[in-house]
Order: C-alpha cells, then structure tokens, then sequence
C-alpha cells in the first residue's frame, strides 16, 4: 500500500507541474507563432498551387510481338521525356495520382517497306494528348519520334543445359536424368556471337531435400547479344524411394595381340549402386561393362590396375566397385607347327 499511495502522489505531481508549464505566457506565444506559422504556409501553398509552372515526366515505351530474329541498328529507345506547363494543383495530380499510360508500339504495324521501326511525331503526339488534363499544354518531348533500322539476325540451335543442384532427401534419388523442354532453341544474334556460343544454360536453382518428382519452369541465361525464340524451359526431375543392389560384373580385356593370354585375378568385381525401387527388377548384369585395354595392362609393369566401369544406366549416380583394383599376368603361347 506504501508504494501504490507512493506512485499516486508521483502522478498528481507530474500533472501539476504539466499545468503550470502549459499556463506559462511564454508557452503560450510560442503556440501563437506557431499557429501563424502555419497559416502563413497554408497560404503560400494555396498560392503556389495556383501559379503555372513547368515539369518533366517521364513516359516508358513498351514494344509488342518483335520477332526473336530482328536486329536492331541501334537501341530504340525505352523512354520518352515530355516537358509540360500548367498550374501547380494540376501537375501535382501527374505526381501523386493521374498516370499517362506507356506508349506502346506494335512492331508489324510500325515496320515501314523499307525495314525501319517507324514512329512518327504525330502518332506520339496524338497519345499524350488523349491523356493530357485540357489545361495542360505540351511544350516538348524527347525524342520526338522513333525510327530505328531493322535487320534479320542469323541463327542456330543449340542445347538447353540444367544449371543448378538436386539433392533429394535421405533415402531417395533421381530416378532418370533431369529433363528438359524442349532440349535446344534457336538463337539469334550475328555470326560471331553465334560461333562463341555452345550451349544455353537455365538459370541455377538449388533444389534440397526432395522426396517426389517436381516440373519447375525455369528462366534461361542471357547471352549478352543474343536473343533466344523463348526464354523459359521445363525442367523435370524424376525422384524416387532408392534401395541398394549388388551385381557381380565380368572384366574384359580387349585388344589383345595373338599368341598372348591375359589372366585377371578376380576375373570379376562387384558393383553396389543405389537402385530406384522401379528399376530393381530390371537392372541386370548386362547393364555394365568393364573393360581394359591391353596398352593399358603394358604400362602398368606392377602388374596391378585400377578398374572403372565404362558401360552404366545414365541415372546410376552413385556407385562403388569392389575390389577397385585388379592385378593381371600376360603369357606368351607356345604354339608347336
């Protein structure tokens, strides 16, 4: 109770000593001047909106349906500057709330016989002036007009490469390789860009922990020069539940000269690779290879050599070879004529 009786007595002060300030004759010329102040703004603005004055907007041009293989001997430009005139309550309604729409231009109709985009003064004109206030007087606006060369580029079709990292969660993989579509597109640019280019690459993603097979629609990289027939790919990524499969897989020697025999100690070695339960089934002896070479077995004197597999399903990622290594004896037959 002490201390409630405490903090009370703490409020009553406070809100005395708020009185007497506010009762002060200097706080209240302060108030004073400050009301003044304020009309005395208010009055200048209401004048200043009435007075006439002239500014810049700014206006974006858009550019619809220009085919992938049209170069262009300059950029055209993506803006127009108009310069307007009329009183200050009137433009400020061009800065906080009527909007002039984009100029758009429609390349096949603005095309002229002679191949140049063609925008005349008067087209530009006539759509700013449907979207000026009728007070509103248009001074000036830069460029004036739009008229740009045209030309066809060259093409080429190239691959459509994945760019990115797939990690499926514990227990799951990629079932088939990651496919795209369409696997390749036209691009269009002039000759010597189109030498340097090899590929096209999606955009990178990074895709973790996947248990399903997801589609994404993925933007491809731009190519600085180039222009692509489109700009996004699908990309399908297969994942399913994976389980482990062992199979005994026979080495062969190829290429080996007459009257010589090789001998490979173990003639054959296991391959353990995860296996996407759909395809356990299937996946069978046949669906490997390991070869070696006889060249191969005379540069390594040790008389041992480390094996890989050359033949495999594209969507075995991951495997092991055991051993991964074999050792070999080359004879020499005794033939008797």
């Amino acid at each position: 109770m002490p201390r409630l009786e405490t903090e009370n007595k703490r409020i009553k002060s406070a809100q005395i000593k708020i009185k007497a300030f506010l009762h002060r004759q200097s706080w209240k010329e302060v108030l004073i001047f400050f009301l003044f102040l304020l009309l005395s703004l208010g009055f200048w603005v209401l004048q200043s909106m009435n007075e006439e004055y002239e500014i810049e907007i700014t206006i974006p041009v858009r550019y619809k349906d220009i085919p992938a293989d049209v170069a262009f001997a300059q950029p055209p430009p993506k803006d127009i500057v108009i310069s307007v005139k009329d009183k200050g309550n009137v433009l400020l309604n061009y800065s906080i709330g009527r909007t002039i729409s984009p100029i758009e231009v429609d390349y096949k109709k603005a095309l002229d016989k002679d191949k140049v985009l063609n925008v005349s003064q008067q087209e530009i004109e006539a759509h700013l002036m449907k979207q000026l206030f009728t007070t509103t007087q248009l001074h000036r606006f830069t460029p004036s007009s739009i008229e740009v060369q045209t030309s066809k580029k060259k093409q080429k079709k190239v691959p459509v490469v994945f760019n990115g990292s797939v990690i499926p969660s514990d227990g799951y993989g990629l079932a088939d390789k990651i496919s795209i579509s369409p696997t390749s597109i036209n691009v269009y640019s002039t000759q010597n860009v189109l030498d340097s280019i090899s590929e096209v690459r999606t955009g990178y993603i990074d895709i973790k922990n996947i248990k399903k097979s997801i589609t994404r629609n993925l933007a491809l990289e731009p190519i600085s020069g180039a222009t692509f027939e489109q700009t996004n790919v699908a990309v399908s990524i297969q994942v399913e539940e994976f389980t482990e499969k062992t199979l005994d897989i026979p080495i062969v020697c190829t290429d080996i000269p007459a009257r010589h025999i090789v001998r490979i100690f173990p003639p054959s070695v296991a391959v353990n690779c995860n296996v996407p339960m759909s395809k356990y089934k299937n996946l069978k002896e046949g669906s490997f290879s390991i070869r070696i070479k006889y060249e191969d077995l005379e540069q390594h004197i040790s008389g041992s050599i480390p094996i890989k597999l050359i033949d495999k399903p594209d969507w075995i990622q991951t495997y092991t070879l055991v051993p991964n290594k074999v050792e070999f004896i080359i004879e020499q037959s005794i033939t008797h004529d």
